[in-house]
């Protein structure tokens, strides 16, 4: 039985309420009486997507995981359009958030989960 590591249960609710916090947040950019704007549901898509892997993650999925670093890696993307500072703290975030995700405790927890043999804490 793989025991889910605490670094992937901290790194799951991070991501759930970072997700959540955003998607309040920009649910109430949407306005009644203004032509549709999709980069508004864009941006709600991306907080949702957050929140998916990170309730996926802790329940052991391994895709939810790779869905993870491609969250990241298209906030890379983004933050290379803005100031070098966000870049290299997004660029920091990733290194650190991957390496927790990748470490052999990690990954174990993820197969096990495919298996239909691992354990929550």
């Amino acid at each position: 039985m793989n025991k889910r590591p605490l670094s992937i249960t901290v790194i799951s609710w991070l991501f759930v309420a970072v997700g959540a916090i955003g998607l309040a947040y920009h649910a109430t950019e949407f306005k009644t009486g203004r032509p549709f704007q999709s980069d508004v549901l864009w941006v709600c898509l991306v907080r949702l997507l957050a929140i998916l892997s990170g309730v996926f993650m802790l329940r052991g999925s391994n895709w939810a995981r790779w869905l993870l670093v491609v969250w990241m890696v298209y906030h890379i993307i983004l933050s290379a359009f803005h100031s070098l500072s966000e870049l290299v703290m997004h660029l920091l975030l990733f290194s650190v958030v991957a390496w927790f995700l990748f470490r052999p405790q990690a990954s174990a927890y993820f197969r096990g989960a495919r298996n239909g043999s691992h354990q929550t804490e």
